[in-house]
C-alpha cells in the first residue's frame, strides 16, 4: 500500500463530503450506558509530538467547541486490535496471561522502530494525523495475524478491515458543524504539517471502550522492544 496515496484519496474524497454537509456525527460518544469494549495493542507518541498536536486540536477547538478532542492520555495509534470491541466483552472471559505470553512471543521477533507524524487526513466522521511507518510494524501485524490465527485464544483480527496504516484520530464530530469552513482552513493549514517522528520502544497491551477513553482504558501490559 502506498500511504501517501491512500490518505490523499482519503483526504480528497472525505473533505468533500464534509464541505456539502454529508458528514457522519457519533451519537454514542457522550452515552454513560455504552458498553463496547475490547482489547487492544497500542502505541503511544512521544510526549513532544502529541504537544504539536494540542496545538492543532487548541485551534480547532476555538472554531468548533462542541467536537470531540482527544486528551493526550487517549491519543494513540492501533497497532491490533486483538478484540475488537463489542456489547458485553469482559476481561473475565479471557486469561490475560496467554495473551501476554503470545504477543511477547512475537514481539521478541523484531526491533524498535520508527513512526513520522506528518500531515492531516479525514474519514466522514473524523480528523486524523497522517502517520508514516517503517516495514517493521506491518512485519509485526503479519506475525500476530499469523500466530494468532494457530492459536485458541478468542480473537477478531481484521474482522472490521485490515489495518493497514499507522494514523491517530484526534477529533470526532459530536454534533453538527458550525463553522465548516473555518475547519477545514484550519485542516488545509496543517495538511503538510510535521508533527514529529518519534522512536516507538513500548507497546501496550489495553482493555478498552470504543474511544479508547483514559477513564475506562486498563493497562494489561506493557512490552518493550529491543
Amino acid at each position: 500500500m502506498n500511504l501517501a496515496e491512500h490518505y490523499n484519496k482519503l483526504y480528497t474524497e472525505s473533505i468533500a463530503k464534509i464541505s456539502s454537509g454529508d458528514y457522519e456525527t457519533d451519537p454514542r460518544i457522550d452515552a454513560e450506558a455504552d458498553q463496547r469494549f475490547g482489547i487492544t495493542l497500542v502505541i503511544r507518541p512521544d510526549a513532544a509530538t502529541k504537544d504539536k498536536i494540542q496545538q492543532f486540536l487548541t485551534e480547532a477547538k476555538a472554531i468548533e467547541p462542541n467536537q470531540y478532542y482527544y486528551q493526550n492520555s487517549d491519543i494513540h495509534i492501533t497497532l491490533m486490535s486483538i478484540i475488537s470491541c463489542y456489547e458485553g466483552f469482559d476481561l473475565k472471559d479471557i486469561h490475560v496471561g496467554d495473551y501476554i505470553q503470545l504477543i511477547k512471543q512475537v514481539l521478541t521477533r523484531h526491533k524498535h522502530f520508527k513512526i513520522e507524524f506528518k500531515g492531516l487526513t479525514a474519514s466522514s466522521s473524523c480528523i486524523l494525523i497522517q502517520g508514516f511507518l517503517t516495514d517493521t510494524l506491518n512485519k509485526i501485524r503479519d506475525d500476530l495475524r499469523a500466530t494468532f490465527k494457530n492459536s485458541e485464544l478468542q480473537q477478531s483480527i481484521d474482522k472490521r478491515y485490515a489495518i493497514q496504516t499507522a494514523h491517530s484520530t484526534v477529533i470526532r464530530f459530536r454534533s453538527e458543524l458550525a463553522n465548516v469552513n473555518a475547519l477545514l482552513s484550519l485542516i488545509e493549514k496543517y495538511r503538510d504539517f510535521d508533527f514529529g517522528t518519534f522512536e516507538v520502544k513500548q507497546i501496550e497491551l489495553v482493555y478498552n471502550d470504543w474511544y479508547q477513553r483514559e477513564k475506562y482504558v486498563k493497562k494489561l501490559h506493557q512490552f518493550s522492544l529491543s
